[in-house]
């Protein structure tokens, strides 16, 4: 008997039907009981055991209890990597996966947290945009070649050319999650579409050609201040929702909503894909004077440990980006 026959000798026969496993950390329990879920009518994914412990000096001490199930099947990780203290161990999970002969990889990081930091304006400036993908890159090859990183709605679509030939980046959108929101609560108000500023317009306007827009723009005001303005569109009477991929302190949101309402605009929402809100600056939006804040604002729980904590406080409504994760695996799964 050979070695690979032998292994799945010890599997019981109603596991080999199983081809997909997924793995995640423990902030994706949910969104992973979601994936499951989702895709449980194919009966080709089971979630996989993760053991993560650490040892008495805080290092992970990390076990794969049924290591034996993952030889040959092609594995799925749901990472989170907001935050940075987690980072480390989740990247031993996924480095030591090919290891253990998985027969392929698709890594699923919903955020990919240093895109903002992508280019050098200035000598001395560190891009740790290309030093997160140089960690990423670093995946071992499985049986089946490169490992696959889905990544929704990265800042900078630049950032793919920072990935090696190791891995292949897949970069998804988080818009179709907010357009079907628009149509299902919205769809008999007049509804138009506002971006930030020109790069937002750039890169999400294609996806909102059926409504009318609004582009915001930045105008310098004294040596130091700035204040958001309207470039383009008509919004008197209108219902604006603006549209960003994140938000993190939330100024120039505030701001875009300020001029919004100036120009005209009856209500103003706003839909980001990646709420991650650092020192709980997510408060700044809790509590508006009503008529003068937002009406809805729409994030996904690609952060889910910000989410878990926002969602149905003042404005905020958490969309779930598990089906679009389930159907991403599903798109891009191995046969």
């Amino acid at each position: 008997m050979s070695l690979k026959r032998s292994m799945f000798a010890q599997i019981p026969a109603t596991r080999l039907q199983v081809t997909h496993l997924l793995y995640h950390c423990a902030s994706m329990d949910q969104i992973a009981s979601a994936v499951s879920q989702a895709v449980s009518e194919l009966d080709y994914l089971r979630r996989g055991e993760v053991k993560w412990e650490a040892f008495e000096d805080g290092f992970p001490n990390i076990m794969l209890p049924d290591v034996n199930a993952l030889h040959n099947r092609h594995c799925v990780v749901l990472a989170d990597f907001l935050d940075r203290s987690e980072i480390f161990e989740q990247l031993s999970l996924i480095y030591s996966l090919p290891g253990y002969w998985a027969k392929s990889l698709t890594v699923v990081l919903p955020y990919f947290p240093t895109g903002t930091m992508e280019r050098v304006d200035h000598e001395g400036q560190i891009a740790t945009a290309k030093t997160m993908c140089r960690m990423l890159s670093a995946i071992p090859l499985t049986a089946s070649g490169p490992t696959r990183i889905v990544i929704f709605d990265i800042h900078a679509l630049q950032n793919r050319f920072y990935f090696g030939d190791n891995v292949i980046p897949i970069l998804l959108s988080g818009v179709p999650i907010i357009k079907a929101q628009l149509k299902n609560e919205h769809g008999d108000e007049p509804i138009t579409i506002a971006f930030p500023d020109e790069g937002a317009q750039k890169r999400f306007g294609k996806k909102f050609d059926e409504y009318d827009h609004v582009v915001c723009i930045k105008k310098r005001v004294g040596a130091t201040g700035r204040k958001v303005t309207i470039k383009e569109g008509v919004c008197v009477g209108r219902h604006v929702v603006i549209i960003d991929d994140l938000v993190k302190t939330g100024g120039t949101l505030l701001q875009c909503k300020t001029a919004l309402f100036e120009a005209g605009a009856t209500k103003v929402s706003c839909y980001v894909t990646h709420a991650v809100f650092p020192q709980k600056s997510y408060e700044r939006f809790v509590g508006e004077e009503e008529g003068k804040g937002f009406a809805k604002f729409y994030v996904t729980d690609s952060c889910p440990t910000v989410a878990k904590v926002i969602d149905g406080k003042g404005p905020f409504q958490v969309l779930p980006i598990a089906p679009a994760v389930a159907a991403a695996i599903n798109a891009h799964k191995h046969q």
